[in-house]
């Protein structure tokens, strides 16, 4: 049974990292509007589903974005990821406080990039003084494991394991599974269950900006959504064929 479910709700990104899976940019767009992204939340939670992570694109970006936040916490279990950059807008910064997601994670795309790691902790110690719970996604690229590690290291001093996510690249300078544990020196560390596996989970599927869904967010194979509702995943998951990664 889908229990938590990842809602990618635009590829607009002005960030334009070129490694990312969702092909991202500055023209980016979305199809699904505000109102239909909160009642699709809504049916979802209504028929079993726990948790919802908004993404993108730069969700932060979206207009409406708020009214969605706002909408879902009372529901469930709301979290959104977030490359940090529009949080330096401090009207942006307020309306996330006001909007209160129980978590919010910011990636470090680029860990070898001192200022990015430097932002991105100023921002989660800011973030530590307010009701949501912060946590960060650090991209590791195989070719900036030092760097990666670096980063770690400094995140610890501010952040407990549980709220660092190893993220591999993906698609193109692939880390090793001994590469990705060696970034935590030893400790244990949260990262990707297909870390160690690649397989269709039981309790997560993805929903692309574009209306699609599947059972991974790196996995091709999607299919549409013929009804935006529970009923409509569950039928656009049946008819999507797991693909991993690997083979894209």
């Amino acid at each position: 049974m889908i229990e938590i479910i990842s809602i990618d709700i635009s590829n607009f990104c002005s960030k334009q990292c070129d490694f990312c899976y969702n092909r991202s940019n500055n023209q980016g767009c979305s199809l699904w509007k505000p109102q239909e992204v909160i009642d699709f939340g809504m049916d979802c939670v209504a028929n079993g589903v726990k948790a919802i992570s908004l993404g993108g694109g730069e969700p932060l970006e979206y207009v409406g974005v708020f009214d969605i936040i706002s909408a879902l916490r009372e529901a469930c279990y709301l979290t959104i990821t977030s490359n940090g950059l529009p949080l330096e807008d401090r009207h942006v910064y307020e309306k996330l406080i006001e909007a209160k997601p129980d978590k919010i994670h910011i990636s470090i795309h680029y860990p070898h990039i001192a200022s990015e790691v430097k932002r991105v902790m100023r921002q989660i110690k800011q973030l530590q003084n307010t009701s949501i719970k912060p946590g960060v996604n650090l991209m590791v690229p195989q070719n900036q494991l030092a760097a990666s590690r670096e980063a770690y290291i400094q995140l610890r001093k501010i952040l407990s394991p549980e709220q660092i996510i190893l993220i591999p690249q993906r698609f193109s300078n692939i880390p090793t599974s001994k590469e990705v544990a060696s970034i935590s020196g030893g400790e244990p560390f949260q990262s990707p269950s297909c870390l160690t596996k690649c397989e269709a989970p039981t309790q997560f599927c993805s929903v692309t900006w574009d209306k699609l869904a599947s059972y991974c967010s790196f996995s091709s194979g999607k299919a549409p959504l013929e009804m935006l509702n529970y009923e409509g995943l569950c039928a656009a998951l049946d008819k999507s064929q797991f693909i991993s990664c690997m083979e894209n």
